[in-house]
């Protein structure tokens, strides 16, 4: 199962980024805070929500769970 992580650091819109390990945009590990494993992104937003109010999956690693 792949391991998630959220960014700390929120995007312009105030968006915390879910990204999968592995992804090319996933943020430096003092700006990341470890989710889990998970079968889907689906459950790794919902863990993210447990830290912040506004998550979004990455566009790039986790689409399926990204919202303009």
């Amino acid at each position: 199962m792949p391991k998630y992580y959220v960014n700390k650091n929120a995007q312009i819109n105030g968006d915390h980024e879910v990204h999968k390990f592995g992804c090319s945009w996933l943020p430096n590990i003092e700006n990341r805070i470890y989710l889990g494993d998970f079968i889907s992104c689906y459950s790794a937003v919902s863990k993210a929500k447990e830290y912040y109010n506004k998550v979004n999956g990455c566009y790039y690693c986790s689409n399926v769970c990204h919202t303009s």
